[in-house]
C-alpha cells in the first residue's frame, strides 16, 4: 500500500451507521432514498429496495483513499453518488488511469457479481459518497429479482461500451488527435471564442488517452495551429466551430453511454 493511503475499503467494514435497523431508523431511511435516486434503478421494485437498504451503509471518502487494491476480492457493491473515482490499472510502481467514474455508476460490478478478484485499482478523485451493500447480499439480490438483474446488465453494457469506446480512440487515433477531440469534447455548444478548464489534473487526462506525459504536452503545443493555446489548467479556443471541425465528433467514438435497463431498450 502507497505511503499515506488509508486501508482499502474492501478489507474493513466501515463504522456501524445502524443502517441495517428497524425499518424506521434514518440510517435505513437514507440509504433507501440514496437507492431511489440512481435513475436506473428506477425499475427495481420497492421491495427489493427496501431489502438493500436494510444491509446498506452510507459512506463519505475523501479525496485519496484507496477503495480497494487490485487482486482484492469484492466485499461490497459499490454505488458513487457523488464526486469521482479513478480506476487504475498497475504493474509494479507503474499506474495508469483506465476510467474516471461519475455519478451514479457502480465500481467494478463484474466484479462484485463474479466473486471474482478486481483488476484494477480503486482510488477517490474528488471526495466521494458511497453507498455499499454486502457483496454477497448484492448477489442474491440480483439472483432473486429479475428487473434488478436487468438493470445491472444494463450497468454492465454501458461500462462495457465504453471501454470499447476507449480502445477504439486509443488505437484508431494519433496522439494529437486524441487530445483534439478531447478538447473537442468539452467546448459544449460554444460556437465562437471560449475559455475552458481541464477537468482533471494533465497527468491523469495523458493517462487517460494512452500517452506519456512528454508526448501529451508536445500534443498540447501543437494545438496552437489550430488555435487551441493551453495555459496551466485553462484552454483558450479561438473559434470553437473551427475546433469541431479539425477534430469532429464520432458518435461511434466519443458517444455518451448512459445505463438503461434492459426493459428500456423494448420496442
Amino acid at each position: 500500500m502507497e505511503p499515506g493511503v488509508p486501508p482499502s475499503l474492501s478489507s474493513r467494514r466501515p463504522p456501524d451507521t445502524g443502517a441495517a435497523a428497524s425499518p424506521d431508523s434514518r440510517p435505513q431511511t437514507a440509504a433507501r432514498d440514496a437507492l431511489r435516486g440512481i435513475s436506473w434503478l428506477g425499475q427495481v421494485p420497492a421491495d427489493t429496495i427496501e431489502a438493500l437498504a436494510a444491509h446498506a451503509v452510507l459512506h463519505q471518502v475523501p479525496a485519496g483513499s484507496l477503495l480497494f487494491d487490485q487482486a482484492e476480492t469484492p466485499v461490497f457493491a459499490q454505488f458513487l453518488l457523488a464526486g469521482s473515482i479513478e480506476l487504475l490499472g498497475v504493474r509494479g510502481r507503474a499506474e495508469t488511469l483506465i476510467e474516471l467514474l461519475t455519478p451514479f455508476d457502480m465500481v467494478i460490478p463484474a466484479a462484485v457479481i463474479s466473486a471474482r478478484p478486481y483488476l484494477m485499482r480503486a482510488r477517490v478523485y474528488e471526495a466521494a459518497h458511497l453507498l455499499l451493500i454486502p457483496a454477497q447480499t448484492f448477489r442474491d439480490a440480483v439472483a432473486r429479482d429479475h428487473a434488478l438483474c436487468a438493470v445491472v446488465l444494463g450497468c454492465l453494457t454501458a461500462q462495457f461500451r465504453r471501454q470499447v469506446r476507449q480502445e477504439k480512440n486509443l488505437k484508431l487515433r494519433s496522439a494529437e488527435e486524441r487530445v483534439g477531440c478531447f478538447i473537442a469534447s468539452l467546448l459544449g455548444d460554444a460556437e465562437a471564442a471560449v475559455t475552458i478548464r481541464l477537468p482533471m489534473e494533465k497527468y491523469l487526462i495523458a493517462s487517460q488517452l494512452g500517452m506519456t506525459r512528454e508526448t501529451f504536452s508536445r500534443a498540447l503545443s501543437a494545438m496552437a495551429r489550430f488555435g487551441i493555446v493551453v495555459r496551466g489548467e485553462s484552454v483558450h479556443v479561438d473559434d470553437a466551430t473551427a475546433a469541431r471541425a479539425h477534430f469532429p465528433f464520432d458518435p461511434l467514438i466519443d458517444g455518451f453511454e448512459p445505463i438503461t435497463s434492459l426493459h428500456d431498450r423494448r420496442a
